[in-house]
């Protein structure tokens, strides 16, 4: 199968810790503002009440519980918008050992490179045996070539040496398969698509992150397997991804 190999590595990583000290510090001081407002009117109004007909102190109290609960909110929330960075900061290191790893991803999009004599590659796994008509499509939407393939049941590869149907080559580039399969019987027969390339870059600023992959962005959870680096980085990773979401949904609830 075709892998890119990398000549730089990019990462792009977006920081929360700045962001979310400074909005809990804004609203902190915002409610401390607030109360001190609110205990000037109360002492004014004290010292200006009715003897006849004095302040309810029931009313004034419920307003200074109503003060403390929202103080106590805003610092579960920003005590939960704290771990939830240090999660993303952990989240970050096991993405980044992916870098250089050789993924095997579900998509449809291959690349070929004639400078390096790499055919554009792709898994097909079909449910069943089947004969496949299958188009190829550049990255403009012009169809490249058009072919049909006998599938045995299972996993097995198909490349395509950027050779058109009227025997032209076409350029190096990002190509995608679409395959129509049916069985002995006539029935459509499921098949689906898998490609192989080099981790070159991550993004931690989609959520889940995205790996650079062949040129294309692609997201975490595409990925089906690794052919070298750790699967531990993996699986850690996923972990992370976890505990993060689960973070986020918690904080959702409060915020």
């Amino acid at each position: 199968m075709t892998t890119t190999n990398p000549t730089t590595s990019t990462t792009s990583t977006t920081s929360t810790g700045s962001t979310t000290q400074g909005t809990g510090a804004n609203a902190m001081q915002s409610l401390a503002g607030n109360f001190d407002t609110f205990l000037q009117l109360l002492t004014t109004q004290l010292q200006n009440q009715d003897p006849t007909s004095p302040l309810d102190t029931n009313q004034f109290t419920s307003e200074l519980v109503q003060f403390s609960s929202v103080e106590q909110q805003i610092d579960m929330n920003t005590n939960m918008q704290t771990l939830i960075t240090l999660q993303q900061t952990s989240a970050a290191t096991a993405v980044l050992q992916l870098i250089g790893s050789t993924v095997t991803i579900s998509g449809n999009h291959a690349t070929l490179s004639n400078a390096t004599n790499s055919p554009a590659t792709w898994s097909l796994n079909s449910a069943s045996p089947a004969t496949a008509n299958i188009t190829i499509s550049s990255s403009t939407g012009q169809t490249a070539y058009t072919g049909t393939i006998t599938l045995n049941a299972g996993t097995q590869t198909y490349s395509w040496n950027g050779q058109g149907n009227n025997g032209i080559s076409w350029p190096d580039g990002t190509y995608t398969i679409a395959i129509t399969a049916t069985g002995a019987n006539g029935q459509p027969v499921n098949v689906s698509t898998q490609v192989q390339g080099t981790v070159t870059g991550v993004n931690m600023s989609q959520n889940p992150p995205t790996l650079t992959v062949g040129g294309q962005s692609v997201p975490i959870s595409q990925i089906q397997s690794l052919s070298n680096g750790t699967v531990g980085s993996l699986n850690s990773l996923n972990s992370s991804l976890s505990t993060l979401n689960s973070n986020l949904s918690s904080l959702k609830q409060y915020l």
